[in-house]
């Protein structure tokens, strides 16, 4: 019997049915730690970017240089999180792409990739290894974006820190990818009303 029980399981984040190395389109937000207002201001309904805000808009724009499965859509640098679309296309030839290096250079900064960290596992490392998100994944995409993010935003201000997850919207047709994408490039006019804006 399990001590436990699932009793203080957490749940995961992401559709437990759904592969996110699919090909789709991802609606994604990401948010800084307890929504601290790192990445600039709304003035006149339009978001001025802070140092660490061009940081994140200028990570944002270099994810298909590094991820070339990954095409971007509509995105949103705001006072505290990010909104974008991301739609992964995983032909055989942008994933063997990506797994033939080593390490990837994330606009000059180096993360040692899933595949190096699975190759040096032992047999005891296994279990480990296998939590890490699957390459060609939106984790995979995410994750490299906030290190980079994080390594560079930290020379500015050593407090940044993102929140630890991050949300994720399958799209799932045209009529739901226009309203996101309206969402998206109208979200500084709302600042006002919005969630994130505690």
């Amino acid at each position: 019997m399990k001590k436990f029980q699932n009793k203080y399981r957490i749940p995961p984040a992401r559709a437990v049915w759904w592969n996110y190395s699919n090909e789709g389109s991802y609606f994604v937000t990401i948010c800084t730690y307890k929504k601290q207002l790192f990445f600039g201001s709304i003035t006149d309904q339009k978001m001025e970017l802070s140092e660490i805000g061009k940081l994140a808009h200028q990570f944002w724009c270099g994810i298909p240089d590094h991820f070339p499965f990954a095409k971007l859509h509509a995105f949103v640098v705001m006072p505290n999180h990010v909104h974008g679309i991301i739609e992964i296309f995983n032909s055989e030839e942008t994933l063997h792409a990506t797994s033939v290096h080593a390490t990837s250079v994330y606009n000059g900064l180096h993360a040692t990739s899933v595949q190096d960290v699975r190759n040096e596992s032992d047999s005891k490392n296994e279990k480990m290894a296998a939590i890490f998100p699957k390459k060609g994944s939106l984790a995979s995409i995410l994750r490299s974006y906030k290190s980079a993010v994080t390594k560079e935003a930290r020379k500015t201000d050593p407090d940044f820190e993102w929140q630890e997850r991050f949300h994720d919207h399958i799209i799932r047709d045209d009529q739901e990818y226009h309203r996101i994408e309206n969402y998206i490039n109208n979200n500084p006019r709302k600042w006002g009303e919005d969630k994130f804006n505690e």
